[in-house]
């Protein structure tokens, strides 16, 4: 799908309050809330916007330590780490990458021995390699139009 500007001033918008309501999104692109709802639509129809979903702070809610955990798997053990992956709450998200490891992930514990039970779990599927994260300088943001 192409996007053009007024569909780009959208987005930036729904990534800064995904709950803004349609008239400060139509506000924000100068558009009508009717032409606004339609673009909002097709974004959504053409996968474009995949969803909507609040940002909840781990430490408020009880996850005190957070990791980046990268882990070379063998070919033949990989659907079966994906599978175990996908059980375990404490995975964020997992990515399959180039490179030493086969996959990273970020993932939650509620303390260093909640960390290690973890990766405990883990480990008879490959070598793991854990970095505990300190603070976060940057934040996960929203996408910007990419320079052409």
């Amino acid at each position: 799908m192409q996007l053009d500007n007024k569909a780009w001033l959208l987005l930036q918008a729904l990534q800064a309050d995904g709950r803004a309501p349609l008239k400060a999104l139509a506000d924000a692109t100068g558009l009508s809330m009717p032409a606004t709802a339609e673009r909002l639509k097709r974004l959504q129809e053409s996968g474009v916007i995949r969803g909507y979903q609040a940002q909840v702070e781990p430490a408020a809610v009880g996850y005190g330590v957070r990791a980046i955990v990268g882990i070379h798997v063998p070919q033949p053990g990989k659907r079966a780490l994906l599978d175990r992956l996908a059980e375990l709450p404490e995975v964020l998200e997992c990515h399959h990458v180039a490179g030493e490891d086969s996959y990273v992930m970020q993932v939650v514990a509620t303390s260093l021995q909640d960390l290690e039970r973890f990766l405990a779990s883990i480990n008879g599927y490959g070598e793991t390699r854990t970095s505990i994260v300190f603070s976060t300088p940057i934040e996960r943001r929203g996408l910007a139009r990419p320079a052409r």
